[in-house]
């Protein structure tokens, strides 16, 4: 059974204003960015974003869609905190859920098993139960009678997830290294989409890397985005690195009101053909400036 081929707007068209939606990657790290531009073209609103983030959830408070985070971090990696997260923070403009890291590992793995909750060392002694007083705590039923954080399953509406190889059925294949959680995402999303960098023939998957590279089978998902360079401006190792040089762009954009119409007007106001055509004008006039000058 073969799966429908998806657009970026096609997923965007599924989603709905006050979902909570959770997004795979880590940072500034094989992020579904052309998924997250989608919605920028899209009129949806009210979201609650799940994410180890960044500029996913930089881009979309950035231009209102975002009523609540629920987090473990928002960075751009080489930039320790994400500018439009940042501002949005200063000003109010969101509700914040900022967990611990393993936290959020932790209730995306309780809602991917149906579970109310998973119990938790992590938490405890720190200042995550203050700032997040819903949270509670459960003691050991055995003799130890030790209290565990009692970390709430996180279930999603949906989920977005990029791989790098994907085949027709939804099965998707990692060949960086390290797999996140997009598959604990997918498994807590009632539906969730995957972007990659190419469709190829289910046989050739394990020519390219090992059977535990295969992290998403075609149970977890419910459309394949074919998206090369979906991932821009993060990684999405082997095929590409971060553009470190785009990404400090996007950052000293987004730090100064006055650049910041420029820079979405530049890249974000068209569709995806058009957001790729404006990075590569954007590559081709760093490489002019690198050259050499030509001796008369």
């Amino acid at each position: 059974m073969t799966l429908a081929v998806m657009s970026p707007a096609d997923v965007a068209g599924e989603l709905r204003s006050g979902m909570t939606i959770g997004i795979g990657g880590w940072g500034s790290r094989r992020k579904p960015m052309a998924l997250v531009r989608a919605i920028l073209r899209s009129d949806l609103t009210d979201l609650t974003i799940v994410s180890y983030g960044g500029p996913d959830v930089g881009l979309l408070m950035a231009d209102g869609r975002v009523r609540r985070v629920i987090c473990g971090f928002v960075s751009l990696d080489t930039i320790a905190l994400e500018p439009h997260f940042r501002l949005g923070r200063q000003h109010g403009t969101i509700q914040l859920t900022e967990l611990d890291e393993g936290m959020l590992h932790w209730g995306l793995l309780a809602a991917a098993h149906r579970l109310p909750f998973l119990p938790i060392r992590a938490g405890l002694g720190s200042d995550v139960l203050r700032v997040n007083p819903e949270l509670r705590t459960v003691r050991s039923p055995y003799p130890d009678d030790e209290e565990f954080t009692a970390m709430p399953a996180l279930r999603l509406d949906a989920a977005l997830i990029h791989v790098n190889r994907a085949d027709q059925r939804g099965n998707g294949q990692y060949l960086g290294p390290d797999p996140y959680f997009d598959d604990l995402f997918c498994l807590a999303a009632e539906r969730a989409f995957m972007s990659c960098e190419q469709i190829v023939p289910t046989a050739s998957l394990l020519e390219s890397g090992p059977p535990q590279s295969l992290l998403i089978n075609r149970a977890m998902v419910h459309g394949v985005v074919p998206t090369p360079g979906g991932a821009h401006f993060t990684s999405c190792v082997p095929d590409y690195g971060r553009d470190e040089a785009f990404q400090a762009q996007y950052a000293a954009a987004a730090a100064d009101p006055d650049a910041w119409p420029r820079f979405r007007a530049e890249y974000l106001a068209g569709d995806e053909d058009s957001y790729q055509q404006a990075v590569r004008r954007f590559a081709d006039r760093r490489a002019s400036a690198d050259e050499p000058a030509v001796a008369p």
